[in-house]
């Protein structure tokens, strides 16, 4: 790492002075970052399909110290580079490329100073569960062959010595006053007992070993079964096995009762961080907090309209209550017909999208049902898929009970993760090569799904929403995400409990506590990250709606969209300036 960051000081010099006739300098520093990043945060390779065998082999230890001393030379050095551009004189695209990775690499630095590698292990979205789901067989890493078998029996010594280190590190936060709140703790103990067990035919550890690659002979086919059983014996099943036992015996009774991290040493700041990593905005958490009680009451406006519009007698809870229950809303009796409700809801979108979009994606999509082992604690999602087709986009659509799944959120749901929401915005960054590969793969929070719910907006103009109840749902989804504005910084910036949240909840979004535990304890483990949906949201409606004005009849909405989709996820104060360069352009200014 340290010859790459020295070739990469070199590589500074011959970018002084560069000017707008010759950006050859500066795609190659750009391209010189994604490498140096990759190096870093491997895992992200796989994910983004890129089958180099630097990376195919590594899990990276990174909430080591060292790891974190090696990403705060990686951002100062790319700084410094920035620093000696001539930003004036870059194309439209370089200045967003410029000013893209000038904000990325201040906030990835921010991250290192931060509380969070003391608490590395939650139930919603750590390590232990992307291992798990990457050694399933069917995410990201390729079992293709043998040799990617041996590769992702090296990912695994590796996650083994992540393990060790969270262990470490969290004995330390311990000793500091930095814990998790108890309650994600005997959520986690939970995932752990399947992954630590050794039962071929259960623990997903074991998946490949149903699959082996194909043109092997018996003999190696014998091998190779034999290595990875072993393999999954020595190495994952004891890491799996550590943990829990430190968890267990050690942790859990340190573990604190309180909800938010406002109140940690550190965790104010720690939490101002993530609201501007995760909204790429400088709002304080308190006007959030406000912008998230104006929208609560909006769309609770818009319920009640609702509500008259089908003639349901009782107060709005009421009505919600009987959404919520009645069983017309649950038709289904198996995984697939909710599947196929799914599939047919994707053929009704994509009859109209021509409309709304020049651009569509190359990339294949398929639903899928959620595995089993974390369907009890995942929400639905976008995989996203790679540039080469090798991998579809994956809609992962969570099921525990079937006859339980109810309709009148899955046409936003739809649109949300999948078309035109994550499906598009991802596969269009991923397959227009003119971009650096820095944007082509990178991401900000606010873009990503600010993206994603405006995509709800865009129901009735798609032709849905033409039940009401589906309508309903849409307002059900937007509700949920301004109650996140309200209940995030609730519980850590103004020490609201989690019995507060969990209330605050229900009644904003009907229904009963109990259905909102799983958001709220999601909150409590991911401080920040839930506030990205409305914050972007918003940002893209005012964008759109400025462009609605001030164009007047020269406004088209494909040509819009393009605006906001085909740069890549910039952060929203560069999507603003974007945005005005492109009216003022049109509009003869």
């Amino acid at each position: 790492m340290l010859k790459r960051l020295l070739s990469t000081l070199l590589l500074l010099s011959l970018c002084a002075g560069l000017r707008a006739a010759d950006s050859t300098a500066f795609r190659a520093l750009l391209d010189r970052y994604y490498d140096d990043y990759l190096a870093l945060f491997p895992i992200e390779a796989a994910i983004n399909g890129d089958n180099d065998p630097r990376y195919e082999t590594v899990w990276p230890n990174d909430i080591s110290a060292s790891h974190r001393a090696k990403v705060v030379s990686l951002c100062e050095v790319y700084l410094a580079a920035l620093a000696k551009v001539d930003r004036a004189t870059l194309s439209e695209t370089d200045r967003l490329s410029h000013d893209t990775l000038k904000w990325s690499l201040e906030i990835r630095r921010e991250s290192t100073q931060q509380i969070f590698a003391f608490m590395p292990v939650n139930q919603f979205s750590a390590p232990h569960l992307t291992f798990a789901q990457m050694a399933s067989g069917s995410s990201v890493h390729p079992f293709k062959t043998a040799l990617g078998y041996r590769n992702f029996l090296g990912r695994a010594r590796g996650f083994s010595a992540w393990v060790d280190t969270a262990i470490a590190n969290m004995r330390e936060g311990a000793a500091k006053g930095l814990t998790q709140p108890r309650i994600l703790m005997e959520r986690v103990l939970k995932q752990l007992e399947p992954l630590m067990a050794d039962a071929a035919d259960t623990n997903i550890l074991f998946a490949p070993l149903k699959k082996l690659p194909v043109g092997l002979t018996a003999a190696e086919s014998e091998a190779l079964a034999k290595e990875y059983a072993e393999g999954v014996r020595t190495i994952m099943l004891p890491a799996y096995a550590r943990l829990h036992a430190y968890i267990r015996d050690e942790y859990l009774a340190k573990c604190r009762e309180t909800a938010g991290i406002g109140a940690l040493p550190g965790g104010k700041e720690a939490y101002a961080y993530s609201v501007r990593a995760m909204t790429t905005t400088n709002l304080a958490p308190e006007e959030i907090h406000q912008l998230g009680l104006k929208e609560v009451t909006r769309i609770r406006a818009e319920m009640d309209a609702v509500q008259a519009q089908v003639g349901f007698k009782g107060t709005l809870a009421d009505f919600l209550a009987f959404v919520a229950s009645d069983p017309q809303f649950a038709p289904f009796k198996t995984d697939e017909e909710i599947l196929n409700a799914y599939r047919a809801i994707e053929g009704q979108i994509m009859a109209q999208v021509p409309k709304f979009f020049h651009h569509l994606p190359k990339s294949k999509f398929e639903v899928r049902a959620t595995e089993k082992f974390r369907a009890a604690t995942a929400s639905a999602e976008y995989n996203a898929g790679t540039a080469d087709g090798s991998r579809p986009g994956i809609f992962f659509v969570p099921i525990l009970i079937p006859q339980a799944y109810r309709t009148p959120r899955m046409e936003d749901l739809f649109l949300h993760e999948a078309l035109p929401g994550h499906h598009f915005q991802v596969s269009l960054a991923l397959e227009n090569i003119a971009l650096p590969k820095f944007r082509r793969y990178d991401a900000n929070n606010a873009y990503v799904e600010g993206w994603a719910l405006y995509t709800e907006s865009l129901g009735k103009e798609l032709g849905l929403y033409t039940n009401p109840y589906q309508y309903l749902g849409m307002l059900l989804g937007d509700m949920h995400r301004a109650v996140r504005l309200v209940v995030d910084t609730g519980l850590h910036a103004k020490g609201w409990t989690r019995e507060q949240a969990l209330q605050y909840g229900a009644e904003a979004e009907g229904g009963t506590v109990d259905k909102q535990v799983a958001e709220i304890e999601r909150y409590m483990s991911w401080p920040g990250q839930a506030l990205g949906y409305k914050i972007g949201q918003l940002k893209i409606r005012e964008l759109r709606h400025r462009a609605e004005q001030q164009l007047g009849a020269k406004f088209n909405l494909p040509d819009f969209h393009d605006q906001i989709l085909m740069e890549g996820a910039l952060p929203l104060a560069v999507l603003d300036a974007h945005v005005q360069e492109w009216i003022d352009a049109n509009s003869g200014k």
